[in-house]
């Protein structure tokens, strides 16, 4: 009971200074909707980023081939043509942990249907490329192994490629051609997006990876291995069989470096959600630093109420309060002005998040711990804050408190 008479009164001093209190309180609101909008922008950006690496497929392994050198000027991974198929029908067969694999060769060059042309990035692929990426058919089918093994004229398309080349038109069953040479179209993939990279991965045309070598691209060796491992936590374990089995066909002896290279879909998304929780904590830091400026506020206006109420406070401690309730009233006060703006700076921090997205286009994601932690932090700010001016007014002597005009 005793609590509650000391929250009205609370309540009431801080209603005696209306225009006052809301701009103490402006800039704990400001804070704390800050701190939510930030962190909201930084979190949306990473789900984000972890969605497009997720678009690579599950449990994945890219393969390169190495770089060579020629005359002191370095190709780069890939390059070096040191992946062959024998490489990946190995690696299918012989490393524990393994799932699926698909070979793939690159290749590039005008594409050609009827009136309409388009030049677009093609890939030679396995059957189980689609299985490894998790990507679906719109319509049509996916091409076999009889025509990876006899190296046929067929090829599925992206819907940015089909849509470029049959514009209002079903693509399925029709002819192109690559680089002149004729290939009949067997299905369109459902639409993907953009890359983590920012490309477009509905523009490709996947033809078997035989087909790409031999017939488009004229070469005999791979760019790269897809591989998918039976489950996240056999990741590292495939990699290590990978690495093993590859410098043994390699002829690889020990201390020379290897001539391919491994990047795993953990790798990726730990590389690029880093720089996600790095502008996720910059953003938020200053979000914080105007929390504590608000912080700052209140500590400045409950020690100049604590000045204007000198005389009430000698007469409350005349008629019996003690210096802990003198400390606990100025305290309460405190609480109540940075949680109550902490309660408008969370509704101003959602509106701002949402405004963000409408606006600007930029995912944002409002989660219920940064709303918690928000409203915790600025009742944090309230009792740090509040309580020298709270303990100042405890520790004044009743005597001198009466005589203060």
């Amino acid at each position: 009971m005793r609590y509650l008479v000391i929250l009205k009164v609370a309540l009431r001093a801080l209603r005696r200074n209306k225009l006052r209190t809301v701009l103490t309180m402006l800039g704990i609101i400001i804070g704390v909707g800050a701190v939510i909008a930030m962190v909201a922008l930084g979190r949306g950006a990473k789900e984000q980023v972890q969605a497009r690496i997720a678009a690579l497929g599950q449990n994945v392994i890219m393969v390169f081939s190495g770089s060579i050198n020629r005359g002191g000027v370095y190709s780069g991974y890939g390059g070096a043509g040191t992946l062959t198929v024998e490489d990946a029908l190995a690696i299918e067969k012989e490393v524990p942990g393994v799932a699926a694999v698909s070979p793939e060769s690159r290749f590039s060059g005008q594409l050609m249907a009827g009136n309409n042309n388009w030049n677009s990035e093609g890939r030679g692929e396995g059957v189980d490329y689609l299985l490894i990426r998790q990507w679906d058919l719109a319509e049509g089918a996916m091409f076999t192994d009889a025509d990876v093994r006899s190296a046929a004229k067929v090829c599925i398309l992206g819907k940015t490629t089909a849509d470029r080349l049959f514009p209002n038109e079903d693509a399925v069953g029709k002819a192109i051609r690559i680089k002149n040479v004729p290939m009949t179209v067997l299905g369109v993939l459902k639409p993907k997006g953009a890359s983590m990279f920012g490309s477009d991965q509905d523009d490709t045309v996947i033809a078997p990876y035989t087909t790409g070598m031999k017939r488009l691209a004229g070469v005999t060796t791979l760019s790269r291995i897809n591989v998918q491992a039976e489950s996240a936590e056999r990741i590292t374990e495939v990699q290590n069989g990978i690495t093993e089995l590859l410098r043994q066909r390699h002829r690889i002896q020990l201390g020379h470096d290897d001539d391919f290279m491994m990047r795993s879909q953990q790798e990726l998304a730990e590389t690029q959600t880093a720089t996600a929780d790095s502008m996720t904590a910059l953003l938020a830091g200053v979000a914080i630093i105007s929390l504590i400026v608000g912080g700052i506020g209140i500590m400045n206006i409950m020690l100049v109420s604590v000045t204007e109420r000198t005389r009430e406070i000698g007469i409350r401690m005349a008629v019996g309060a003690r210096g802990r309730d003198i400390l606990l009233q100025f305290l309460v006060e405190a609480v109540a002005l940075s949680s109550t703006g902490g309660l408008l700076g969370i509704a101003l921090g959602f509106g701002g998040a949402k405004l963000i997205t409408l606006l600007k286009q930029w995912p944002t994601l409002v989660l219920a711990d940064s709303i918690i932690v928000a409203f915790v932090f600025s009742a944090a700010v309230g009792i740090f804050f509040g309580f020298y001016p709270a303990r100042k007014a405890s520790k004044l002597d009743p005597i001198d408190a009466l005589r203060y005009e």
